[in-house]
């Protein structure tokens, strides 16, 4: 496989709001990643799309599927499409690069993962904001115990959609998104949260829909969590705080607090040290969901590519990605039942 230059040959399923970081990672990523073909069923917004970006238009899924260069596909549809894509992708013996969330359900992505395991195939899933440099910087300090137990968790998601984020045909909807700023938001700070912390053992959450949105599911939800690790912590995430800001995890540890205040880092030890890293960049947590660099995406995409080359798992897996789906799912049973709720 691969294209006729050695490049790691990929298609594209889905171009969507969502499809621009790729678009322009993709962009960056050409001398290693040959781009086989775009497509999605509405013809001239993929025309569109494939002219921005300088991608080629692919006629039919089946025949992007039946390209035997086609190392593998990244799917960029919305949550509700994805079980078939797949499903398609692995009995073609494609490896599968898939948009966050995995599914809309617990379950939904059970199935997506245990078929690419049943397949062969390796399953990547898309978490940019571990690919941030200071995400990496933490994440290498935790891995070396540099700063001792971890103690306190603390994250929050300020976010803001206007209305009409949400009047947009399946938006915020259980059908379409399988939820609200949980799994459509919030999602990447908790994958974040959980690479880096651990585990989460139980939840006790509450959720509600504001006043400020008309919409089926949650724009907001606090609950506190209990680690496996014996840390404890508490979240908030919303996208009715307007004019929205950036989201902020910090960890406290026996010789230091860490806070990631999106993609910048600030590390305060016990012996007066202070230590910063990150990059100046946008976020999204305003009106414009699409305000944030393709950097990370690129580097996420890289990874995959590189993973599936050498025989080892991606940084993002399908395996990785349950875990927040669970703890995803464990919040909201906590804010229904208005109980304690473990994870096993």
């Amino acid at each position: 496989m691969s294209d006729e230059n050695g490049r790691f040959a990929i298609g594209v399923v889905g171009a969507g709001m969502g499809a621009k970081p790729h678009g322009l990672a993709l962009q960056s990523l050409s001398d290693k990643i040959a781009v086989l073909g775009v497509y999605r069923r509405n013809r001239a917004e993929l025309e569109t799309f494939c002219s921005t970006y300088g991608l080629p238009v692919a006629e039919s899924y089946e025949a992007m599927l039946a390209d035997p260069r086609l190392d593998a596909v990244l799917v960029l549809t919305t949550p509700n499409a994805r079980e078939d894509i797949v499903a398609a992708a692995a009995a073609a013996g494609k490896h599968v690069l898939i948009e966050k969330p995995v599914e809309r359900t617990v379950a939904a992505a059970e199935r997506i993962v245990n078929g690419c395991d049943a397949a062969g195939v390796t399953l990547g899933v898309i978490f940019q904001h571990r690919f941030r440099r200071a995400s990496r910087f933490l994440a290498e300090a935790i891995a070396e115990d540099r700063y001792g137990q971890l103690e306190t968790v603390h994250l929050v998601v300020p976010w803001w959609r206007p209305q009409s984020y949400y009047d947009q045909p399946g938006r915020g909807t259980l059908a379409q998104d399988g939820g609200g700023v949980l799994i459509t938001q919030a999602i990447h700070s908790l994958d974040l949260m959980l690479s880096l912390c651990g585990p989460v053992a139980a939840v006790t959450a509450m959720a509600a829909t504001t006043r400020l949105h008309q919409m089926e599911t949650e724009d907001f939800v606090s609950a506190g969590l209990e680690f496996a690790n014996g840390a404890v912590g508490a979240m908030m995430a919303t996208t009715a705080n307007f004019p929205g800001g950036a989201e902020s995890l910090t960890l406290n540890f026996a010789r230091a607090s860490a806070t990631l205040t999106a993609g910048n880092l600030t590390i305060h030890t016990t012996e007066g040290e202070t230590i910063t890293e990150g990059e100046a960049s946008q976020g999204g947590g305003g009106a414009d969901p699409m305000a944030f660099p393709f950097d990370w995406h690129a580097a996420q995409i890289a990874d995959f590519a590189d993973a599936v080359q050498q025989g080892r798992q991606p940084a993002s897996t399908g395996h990785t990605a349950l875990h927040v789906h669970r703890l995803i799912d464990a919040i909201m049973r906590s804010a229904q039942a208005g109980a304690r709720v473990t994870l096993g």
